[in-house]
This record gives C-alpha cells, sequence and structure tokens, in this order.
C-alpha cells in the first residue's frame, strides 16, 4: 500500500496534483486544504497518501497532514460517504475545524457539502461523534499524568489540542463548573457549536 508520495510537482489543479516520485508520476487527489500546502511545479512535496482500490479502479488521494488523511478515513467509514464526498468534506476547511464541527454536533457544517444531503450529515455526526470524543479523552488523559492536575487546566489544554486559541479556551470555559475535564471541554464544545449557530 502507497502511505506517503515525496517528489516533484509535475501538475498542480484545482482537483488533483501530480509528482514525480523515482521518476514514476503519481496522480493524488486532493481537496483545496491540502492544495494550498502544495508549492509550485517544479518544487519538492511530501503528501502522505491513501490508496483505494474499487473492482474497476485504483485513487490515490494526497494529505498535507496525517490528521487530514486520518479524517479522510473515518468519513469513508460512513455509509453514504464515498472517497469524493469525503474530499468535498474536506476541502470545506481544516480537519480540526472539521473535528469541532463533529464533536460540537454541528451537522449544518456537513450540509453544505455538495453531495452531502440532511440524512447524510447527520449520520456524519452520530457515527463519529464518539470516535472524536475518544481522541479527544486520549489527549486529557495524557495530561492527567500530572497527579492532582487542575481539571479545568486540563479542559483548556484538551480545547488548545483541537485547535482553538488559548483565549478561545479560556472564553469557552468561562462560567462552566465541573471537576471532569472531560465534561468541561464537552460542555465548552456545545457552547461553541451553538455560538456558531447564533
Amino acid at each position: 500500500m502507497i502511505a506517503a508520495v515525496r517528489g516533484e510537482v509535475m501538475v498542480r489543479r484545482p482537483d488533483h496534483v501530480v509528482v514525480d516520485a523515482g521518476g514514476v508520476g503519481y496522480r493524488l487527489a486532493v481537496s483545496s486544504e491540502t492544495l494550498k500546502a502544495v508549492p509550485a511545479t517544479g518544487r519538492e512535496v511530501f503528501l502522505h497518501a491513501e490508496l483505494i482500490s474499487r473492482e474497476d479502479s485504483l485513487a490515490l488521494f494526497g494529505f498535507a497532514s496525517e490528521e487530514e488523511r486520518d479524517l479522510f478515513g473515518e468519513l469513508i467509514s460512513v455509509s453514504g460517504v464515498g472517497p469524493k464526498v469525503a474530499m468535498a468534506a474536506l476541502s470545506g476547511g481544516p480537519a480540526r475545524e472539521l473535528l469541532r464541527a463533529i464533536a460540537a454536533g454541528d451537522a449544518k457544517r456537513f450540509q453544505a457539502v455538495p453531495g452531502i444531503g440532511k440524512r447524510t450529515s447527520e449520520r456524519i455526526i452520530v457515527e463519529l461523534r464518539e470516535k472524536v470524543a475518544g481522541a479527544l479523552e486520549e489527549a486529557v488523559a495524557a495530561g492527567l499524568d500530572d497527579q492532582g492536575a487542575d481539571p479545568r487546566g486540563l479542559a483548556r489544554d484538551g480545547l488548545i489540542n483541537l485547535g482553538y486559541a488559548p483565549l478561545e479556551a479560556e472564553q469557552l470555559l468561562d462560567g462552566i463548573e465541573s471537576a471532569d475535564p472531560e465534561e468541561l471541554i464537552a460542555t465548552a464544545l456545545r457552547k461553541a457549536g451553538t455560538g456558531k449557530a447564533a
């Protein structure tokens, strides 16, 4: 399986790039987010990759970060979301932002994507929310090594790991009381979701 491609950019298009790696030109479908990280033709690029094998085709997808590649894998695991639709979803913003939308239950964020209707966007939230929360719990658990650590501090770190700026994290935690860091994060994410919808 092809897990990554490093080489010279031969072709750079809105939906794909061709990378010359050791004399072989690899065509990788990319999101508009990844395309921002791809340099001009003739320059070297490194992309994480995912090879999708179908009965009648082999398709290679490229990603600027492992986080985006992992989210792509999660999205295509949802019934009704194929690789093309997943790439369209990833073009809607940075992977961290999309993860936050899933954690906050923001189905409308995905309804804006061509090929994703109300039902599918709700299915994405239902099926992936726990997985995203699981990754979040791991980030919090990693911080629990400090004995007697402050739950609010851990929650703040968890929000920062999700891509929020330190000041944003503090603002989201304002007025929330709990001794459980995970509960603090979940409440802060719901607050962020309702704030965006307003």
